[in-house]
């Protein structure tokens, strides 16, 4: 499937014609209307390929379908390559570079995609979300929470066990696992009610935000904006990715408009700071300009830096000073790991409350049943940003 015809169409109409999308505008406005999915079922070209694109959530089938701006014949043509339609467009491409959100292997697995990602949305932007019935106690205490996050800040675990742990049973669905990896994204129910929820994921870059990442989370936001979705960050983050890469990437200004949308959007958000909260991103257990809903586990340690890569520069000049700089270096770390403890944060309501892991549950789900009061369904104050 392409658009736009071909050079046959020249000789058919007796003209060339200057390329026109009539009704794009439709397309794009309907974004903020109601839910769009997009299958790619087999080979799309062009316009075919921009509609995939333009969409809320989109699935791919591995194998039998391709998405590409044009195909092999005009890239051969163009002289730059003799490739097949699977080496330039690929599910492992698209669904890595974030141009499609998810693959499967088959047809029957892209519809049931689609279906389980419509369940949790209103059928317009003038409802709000369907509320289902739970079966799963909204007290549910979950003790391997307790020793879910490794003593050892520099030690990774897997978020997921945590997100699974708190969401109603089963109710995680992920949107865009194959990309921008360091941040999860997906919707997910709290005592039945649909809620868009990210995490930072521990495993890939510690969690730090990339570019890649930032991009993905400012889909989350939006599709939970036009939606009426309460938004979950459940997290633990070092901050913006460093170095050379992450600043060719274009980070600061893909992770800027990230907070940005999260400061615009208009729906309940709520934070469970599990551990790590620096710097910029960090920034993201609080929304700009509102009152939330915010807690902290027992293992959090926030700051504009970790002590751990910031202790050095900030001490620079008394430890170049000092006859033994590696003792000085320990006397000052004892020091300062002295005042780290998030409880002393706490008793200056630097944050709202320190909680018992396995109570996260039930404080999510105590949150999400005020939240759920509070949605309106006005329009939003921009259209979706495909």
């Amino acid at each position: 499937m392409g658009g736009g015809g071909s050079v046959k169409t020249i000789e058919m109409a007796g003209r060339t014609y200057i390329p026109e999308l009539r009704g794009w505008e439709t397309v794009v406005r309907h974004l903020a209307v109601a839910p769009s999915v997009s299958l790619a079922l087999g080979s799309v070209a062009g316009i075919g390929a921009a509609r995939v694109a333009t969409s809320h959530y989109s699935v791919i089938v591995k194998g039998s379908a391709q998405m590409m701006i044009a195909g092999p014949a005009l890239v051969d043509w163009a002289k730059l390559g003799d490739v097949s339609k699977e080496e330039l467009g690929a599910a492992r491409i698209h669904t890595r570079n974030g141009a499609i959100d998810d693959e499967v292997a088959t047809e029957e697995e892209a519809f049931e995609c689609a279906k389980r990602f419509l369940s949790y949305l209103p059928s317009s932007s003038d409802e709000l979300p369907p509320v289902q019935e739970c079966n799963d106690d909204p007290n549910r205490r979950e003790e391997a929470l307790l020793d879910v996050i490794p003593k050892d800040p520099r030690k990774v675990y897997k978020m997921h066990s945590i997100i699974d742990a708190v969401v109603d049973e089963a109710s995680f669905f992920e949107i865009g696992k194959r990309w921008g990896k360091s941040i999860i994204t997906g919707l997910g129910r709290l005592n039945g009610v649909p809620v868009a929820l990210f995490a930072e994921n521990p495993m890939i870059y510690g969690g730090a935000w990339t570019a890649d990442a930032c991009r993905k989370l400012i889909r989350l936001i939006d599709l939970a904006s036009t939606f009426h979705l309460p938004l979950v960050h459940l997290e633990d983050c070092p901050g913006f990715l460093i170095g050379k890469q992450s600043e060719e990437n274009a980070t600061i200004r893909f992770g800027s408009q990230a907070l940005a949308a999260l400061g615009q959007s208009p729906v309940p958000f709520c934070c469970v700071v599990v551990r790590k909260a620096f710097g910029v991103a960090g920034g993201a257990n609080h929304k700009p300009g509102s009152h939330h809903f915010r807690v902290a586990w027992p293992s959090g340690d926030w700051g504009s830096l970790p002590i751990e890569g910031g202790i050095e520069v900030a001490y620079k000049a008394e430890l170049e000073q000092a006859d033994d700089p590696d003792g000085h270096l320990a006397r000052i770390k004892e020091r300062l790991n002295k005042v780290r403890s998030p409880f002393r944060s706490a008793e200056y309501f630097e944050i709202e409350e320190i909680i018992d892991p396995r109570d996260t549950r039930a404080n999510l789900c105590r949150w999400v049943k005020l939240a759920a009061k509070a949605l309106r369904t006005e329009p939003a104050r921009f259209w979706y940003r495909p």
